[in-house]
């Protein structure tokens, strides 16, 4: 019987776009999504809805598709996450906890996703090394952190092969903002085509690592299916694309719609001037040869025009 794939916060910003590159590269069939709330009506495959704190629920849904295979990707994001602290501990971690049991019982593979959130304000910002200083500062980035060493000792005590990366902010179209602190890079896309002005919750200078999400979609498959032998990182990769400064995105922009922008930073700042303006992911590269494709100015106009098709704008 083949071992399936299933994908946990499958219809979140990662998830909805992870779930079809994985039914096209295995089958429909075989491709699990794993959703609370927000399940489209129009969604094509097979889905399962469970609440990733009921430990014997999502068990269940393990043992019910001979699951082989587990992306775990719910989590509540840094700006949510500082709104619930106990909440997100409760989703980041236990649901991640029940994976991983079951993991050493049943040997399956792992994708675990961390984030630029892992890192604080004592790490060094530019070119941020594979391994630094982890002083998280937000109760996402704590999960983060703390999920890194989780998966790092299921691998070395029970031998569990589990992956991961520090995504950076991932930008998307298929998505509306969720609620992360690098979303004002979506949601200037969003509101610049609907009302032609977008009011920035950080500085104009504010600048971080940054990925469009096919790249983000592509990294992760790779990792999955890339040699185990190569694999020198179980705790979770940098992974890097491009950096730019928030001024820089709507300079960007403006070269093919015109978008007002305007700054008023909040609590989001704070946040981000805690994390890295550039990543170093120079052992992925050498590891299982992660590159990436889009540049800003090719991310930029690939939005702009899926956003316009979205939006019926001409």
């Amino acid at each position: 019987m083949t071992k399936k794939i299933l994908v946990t916060g499958a219809f979140g910003q990662i998830g909805s776009e992870l779930v079809p590159a994985l039914q096209k590269s295995y089958g429909k069939h075989n491709v699990i999504a794993v959703g609370h709330k927000h399940i489209p009506e129009d969604f094509d495959g097979i889905v399962e809805s469970v609440e990733i704190t009921d430990n014997k629920a999502v068990t269940s849904i393990l043992k019910k598709h001979n699951i082989g295979t587990v992306y775990h990707l719910v989590s509540l994001l840094s700006a949510k996450g500082e709104i619930d602290p106990t909440l997100t501990w409760n989703i980041n971690m236990n649901g991640l906890k029940t994976v991983l049991d079951y993991a050493v019982e049943n040997k399956l593979k792992v994708f675990w996703p961390s984030s630029i959130a892992a890192f604080g304000p004592t790490t060094p910002r530019v070119r941020t090394p594979q391994k630094t200083v982890l002083e998280p500062t937000t109760m996402y980035g704590v999960t983060k952190l703390a999920g890194e060493n989780l998966v790092h000792y299921y691998h070395l005590k029970y031998g569990v092969d589990v992956r991961s990366v520090r995504y950076p902010g991932l930008i998307s179209w298929k998505a509306p903002p969720g609620g992360g602190t690098t979303d004002f890079a979506v949601a200037i896309f969003y509101d610049g085509l609907t009302k032609g002005a977008y009011e920035c919750f950080v500085r104009p200078d504010t600048k971080l690592p940054m990925m469009y999400m096919d790249d983000g979609i592509r990294a992760t498959i790779e990792l999955m299916e890339a040699d185990p032998k190569k694999l020198t990182i179980r705790n979770s990769y940098n992974l890097a694309a491009i950096s730019f400064m928030a001024e820089e995105l709507a300079k960007e922009i403006n070269k093919h719609i015109k978008v007002k922008v305007t700054y008023k930073p909040d609590f989001h700042q704070k946040i981000a001037d805690s994390w890295p303006q550039s990543i170093d992911d120079s052992v992925a590269r050498r590891d299982w040869g992660w590159k990436h494709e889009f540049t800003l100015p090719k991310m930029t106009l690939t939005m702009i025009n899926n956003l316009k098709i979205k939006f019926g704008v001409v």
